[in-house]
């Protein structure tokens, strides 16, 4: 809404509430309503319909490429692990499997957003800057529509009773969630999809949509946006790549999915993500060259020590330890736990290669691809380090709940693992 009506100002509207020159009743006035073409925009979305308002990345469009179209990636594309998956043991026991065709999706999706931009013209592909704030109404009735339901299931049809988490606060329950791993049906998985489908395909398309606005107003697509669409179409494509990993992940492997993965993923994902392009847009930044190679160095750095770090760790679960890291044989810290059933678990914590840099080096690749995304806007203004800003509070908010629940499951084997590896994100720091 600042960038709508003040060029993404947040000092602007502030001052004029203060001034009494408007009040939040004349700014919620001039704020674009719901609007049917919005509304026919987001149906086609959700239903699938041929019509010319198709949006390829709708999310029923999504549903159909998740649920009934098979992975063929992994058959043609080296090293790729796609098809059906194991994910990781819930805490009452159970191994669910996953149908992983993310990266299927995001291609498909994308062919068709490129076929219709220089072949088809279904649409504009200015349409989704063109309806952005009618499209966040119709994202928040997606995102507490199935937030509820999710509520509602988890008292109800849980899919497994075992894995539910009631906590007796009504608003902890909606926020946080009840089921571990919502299901309908063998194989529609309420986590990975809403993770991993609707608001991270889209979120390349948004940019996308963003640098065909930005050349319609200004005449050119400036070197800073490219390089947002770059970096953050590494970030995207490197998730889809590695979606088995995902399934060993916190969001997958701890969190129940409630308001804040629901309403998250349907709504704060695709709108605060996607700030930088949508700053641009209004104030385009022509970098210099050796501002533009030094953010894309950062982000390249950023992205290899994240890509690593996060590999290292997945080749050392699959393997067991029997691997090399770094050219030599892993150095580990064995500990056990018990899970809910009562059954007694070994398990290795790693301590080579990145993992004995820092407890969690992976974050500090991904804060540092959050601030080259941030600062190839420039210095002018401080909406686009909204994301640097955001992703620092949620990865060390991150760290310090995971090495909670890990010391309360590993007990003194955690001290010895933390004596080991003292630091979080920074070595010598912090």
């Amino acid at each position: 809404m600042a960038c709508d009506q003040y060029s993404c100002s947040l000092t602007a509207p502030v001052l004029d509430i203060v001034t009494r020159r408007a009040g939040l009743t004349d700014i919620w006035a001039k704020t674009p309503p719901i609007t049917v073409k919005a509304v026919q925009i987001y149906t086609a979305w959700v239903t699938f319909q041929v019509s010319p308002l198709l949006l390829p990345p709708n999310p029923l469009f999504q549903v159909l490429l998740y649920m009934l179209l098979p992975d063929f990636c992994h058959k043609f594309l080296p090293y790729y692990v796609g098809g059906v998956q194991e994910g990781a043991v819930t805490p009452a026991g159970i191994v669910n499997k996953y149908e992983v065709n993310g990266l299927q999706a995001w291609l498909i999706t994308h062919f068709l957003w490129f076929a219709n931009s220089y072949f088809l013209s279904w649409f504009s592909p200015t349409i989704i800057f063109d309806n952005w704030i009618p499209l966040l109404w119709c994202t928040n009735i997606l995102g507490y529509t199935v937030s509820t339901f999710a509520m509602v299931k988890g008292y109800l049809f849980p899919t497994a009773a075992k894995d539910c988490k009631f906590t007796g606060n009504f608003f902890y329950n909606y926020m946080m969630g009840i089921e571990f791993n919502p299901r309908i049906g063998k194989w529609f998985d309420f986590k990975l999809f809403f993770n991993g489908r609707p608001g991270i395909v889209a979120w390349t398309l948004i940019n996308l949509s963003y640098a065909a606005k930005q050349q319609e107003l200004h005449g050119q697509v400036t070197n800073s946006m490219i390089l947002v669409n770059i970096l953050q179409a590494i970030y995207v494509l490197d998730f889809f790549w590695n979606e088995n990993w995902y399934l060993k992940t916190i969001d997958i492997c701890h969190d129940h999915f409630g308001w804040y993965l629901g309403w998250g993923d349907c709504v704060w994902l695709p709108y605060l993500y996607t700030l930088q392009g949508l700053y641009l847009v209004y104030h385009p930044v022509q970098l210099s060259t050796p501002h533009a190679m030094g953010v894309l160095l950062l982000g390249l750095v950023g992205y290899y020590i994240f890509r690593m770090a996060n590999h290292q760790k997945d080749l050392f679960r699959r393997t067991d330890g029997r691997c090399l890291i770094w050219g030599q044989k892993p150095k580990v810290i064995e500990c056990s736990y018990m899970s809910a059933d009562g059954q007694k678990h070994h398990s290795k914590l790693l301590v080579s290669g990145f993992w004995g840099v820092a407890r969690h080096l992976n974050y500090t690749g991904d804060l540092m691809c959050s601030l080259a995304f941030c600062l190839a806007c420039g210095g002018g203004h401080l909406l686009p380090y909204f994301y640097i800003i955001y992703m620092t509070i949620l990865l060390i908010h991150r760290c310090i709940r995971d090495e909670d629940r890990c010391a309360n499951k590993y007990g003194r084997d955690w001290v010895r693992y933390t004596t080991t590896v003292p630091y979080r994100l920074l070595p010598g720091i912090f």
